[in-house]
């Protein structure tokens, strides 16, 4: 008994101690844990790039291209005063007092109307005289002239009967002393016609600068004298004598000054288009050019005076009057691109020059496009692009160093 349980003993000893070769089955949870490393690894990434797809792009200003043919907008706005280029205040070539005045204030005169008349009693006296002179003159050369020829006849007889021997030479002396003193008679008596003609002729220029014209066509703005008076070319002093009868202002003539600060005098040109406005009607724009910028600059104030004119004449436009000017962007007259059209205008600051051509960056569906384009003249701020960009198209202003192609920004307004 003894020795069955001690054999029974050994046997599970042994069957302890047997290594197992049997397969085993591996747990169900070691590959789900593999996919959820590789998912962790994969969101991690995806998470990386979009966190660096997503990174604010650069914010950029735009403006819009616009063909170099139509209307631009302000460069420089100044302010001025309608002035006219003819305007006088006319006065009489003669001292006299005033007997009659024909004008009023606002009144429209012709060139060569009479204005004013001063006493002429005394200049159609001295033309009375110097006709008088004139005719006696005349009557005295017809006198002249009958004798002259009755000496001539005489003159030639004797001459005859002298060859003949019929008269001594005393006879033909005689004959010939008259004849040339008829003749030296006549020419002084022409010689006073002459001069009587041109007496007449100055008397009859006192007698009309008794009346005071019109130097040229306008409108009377100030009467400055009145029957009674004295008017003479030049002051008298003292407050009694008057120079002037009244100023006439050629309305055709008005233009328009303004005084440009020198820091800005390179942004206006000859012909340039310009708007005024009148401070009387603000509403109301008027087209003008510039005519000329005059080449002097007033140190005082720092400015350049130019001449403006206006391309609307109205009778609302009088001189003095306050004005401000906007002076727009001149299109220049470029040259015709391949596909006949003169290019565009596009702010200064939006082109990156590289050489003698330049590059833009054109804003499309959020992104910027870069383009070389060929340049054209400078207008003020602006410049003119030939080639490159069509009207219509927004390119970016002043854009960065960092700006690159395809590039995605973000456009912001303002400064």
């Amino acid at each position: 008994m003894t020795e069955t349980s001690e054999s029974t003993d050994k046997a599970e000893l042994l069957r302890q101690l047997r290594i197992d070769r049997s397969p085993r089955r591996r747990p169900r949870w070691r590959p789900w844990l593999a996919g959820l490393g590789l998912i962790a690894v994969l969101a991690g990434a995806g998470m990386l790039w979009l966190g660096l797809g997503r990174s604010e792009p650069p914010a950029v200003r735009v403006a819009v291209a616009r063909a170099a043919g139509q209307a631009a907008g302000p460069v420089l706005d100044a302010s001025g005063y309608v002035t006219a280029r003819r305007q006088a205040t006319v006065s009489a070539k003669i001292t006299g007092k005033v007997t009659e005045v024909l004008i009023e204030e606002g009144m429209r005169v012709k060139e060569g109307d009479v204005m004013a008349r001063l006493d002429d009693t005394e200049a159609r006296a001295q033309l009375g005289l110097a006709e008088a002179q004139l005719t006696a003159a005349r009557s005295q050369v017809s006198e002249i002239r009958a004798l002259l020829v009755q000496a001539e006849r005489d003159w030639d007889r004797q001459h005859e009967l002298f060859r003949r021997d019929l008269v001594a030479e005393q006879s033909l002396d005689a004959a010939r002393a008259q004849r040339d003193s008829l003749r030296a008679r006549l020419a002084n008596t022409e010689e006073q016609i002459r001069v009587a003609q041109e007496s007449v002729t100055v008397t009859r220029v006192l007698l009309d600068n008794t009346e005071i014209r019109a130097p040229f066509s306008g409108v009377v703005v100030a009467k400055a004298a009145q029957p009674g008076e004295m008017i003479s070319p030049i002051s008298a002093g003292g407050g009694f004598t008057r120079t002037g009868i009244g100023t006439i202002v050629d309305m055709e003539s008005l233009e328009i000054q303004v005084d440009v600060n020198e820091s800005f005098i390179n942004r206006v040109a000859p012909s340039q288009a310009v708007e005024a406005v009148l401070n009387a009607y603000p509403e109301w724009k008027i087209p003008g050019e510039v005519i000329a910028i005059i080449p002097t600059a007033d140190r005082t104030k720092a400015t350049v005076k130019v001449r403006i004119a206006m391309k609307s004449r109205d009778p609302r436009i009088v001189p003095d009057m306050g004005v401000r000017v906007s002076f727009l962007v001149a299109p220049g007259p470029g040259r015709r691109t391949r596909a006949g059209v003169a290019g565009v205008i596009l702010p200064a600051a939006a082109v990156r020059a590289e050489g003698a051509a330049g590059v833009v960056f054109v804003y499309v569906g959020d992104r910027v496009q870069r383009r070389s384009v060929a340049l054209g003249p400078a207008v003020g701020a602006d410049r003119h692009i030939m080639e490159g960009v069509a009207p219509g198209e927004r390119v970016v202003i002043a854009p960065p160093d960092s700006l690159r192609d395809g590039q995605m920004v973000k456009v912001v307004t303002g400064p």
